[in-house]
């Protein structure tokens, strides 16, 4: 009980240690998406805990109250998704055409990618949810036979690219509607991108919300489908 207890009061101050490290960096980077805390403090703990002798289980039991803590912010977005729900209404048929637009880009993109690269079982397993959040790209993956340190791998590197490009591309493509931008970066960048539309405004925060939710659903629906369509065929 105590080596249990002992275990968890290591991976929180570990990872509380190296969050705030990481967010200082962060700052004082100027807001860098590559050095979102999200990269640095994954990288640091990564060199951190063969120094406490401490594996990588052991950190995950220890840390699971950050993934309680997690699933409690994913939920607090919903309110102001609830505050913007007239203007989500009255933009519901464009909603409906960039989710879906964008879910299916983001497919079609993942198996452009695969094959490119010749990847093949396990491999194109974990590629093809990257477009959803990393709980239910993680999901979606062991469904389908992929394995979850690729999954993670390829969900991460997908938003950090995306929310180093997207609003360079939004910009350049002089797009200026607020329902567009938190959309593109929801849907493209999930977590990160509706963080980032947050910072734009509350209208952009709750359509980075939208998209992201609810590109997850379709990814959560569409790839099974999919799969099972074409094992069938």
């Amino acid at each position: 009980m105590s080596i249990t207890f002992g275990n968890t009061l290591l991976s929180i101050a570990a990872t509380t240690s190296t969050y705030l490290f990481g967010l200082r960096i962060y700052r004082k980077s100027n807001h860098k998406p590559w050095l979102n805390p999200l990269y640095t403090v994954t990288l640091l703990l990564f060199l951190l805990l063969p120094f406490l002798h401490m594996d990588v289980k052991s950190y995950e039991k220890g840390s699971k109250i950050f993934s309680l803590l997690l699933q409690t912010g994913i939920v607090s977005l919903a309110i102001p998704i609830y505050k913007q729900f007239p203007l989500i209404k009255k933009n519901i048929k464009k909603i409906t055409v960039g989710i879906v637009s964008g879910g299916m880009a983001g497919a079609v993109s993942s198996v452009a990618f695969a094959f490119l690269m010749g990847f093949k079982g396990e491999a194109v397993a974990s590629l093809l949810p990257k477009t959803a959040t990393l709980p239910v790209a993680l999901s979606v993956s062991g469904s389908l036979g992929g394995t979850a340190p690729l999954t993670i791998l390829f969900v991460l590197i997908s938003a950090l690219f995306s929310l180093i490009v997207g609003p360079h591309v939004l910009d350049g493509c002089n797009i200026r509607s607020k329902t567009a931008r938190g959309l593109a970066m929801g849907i493209s960048a999930q977590a990160l991108g509706a963080n980032r539309s947050f910072q734009w405004g509350e209208e952009e925060g709750a359509m980075g919300s939208v998209g992201m939710t609810t590109t997850a659903i379709l990814v959560s629906v569409i790839i099974p489908m999919g799969m099972l369509l074409i094992a069938y065929l």
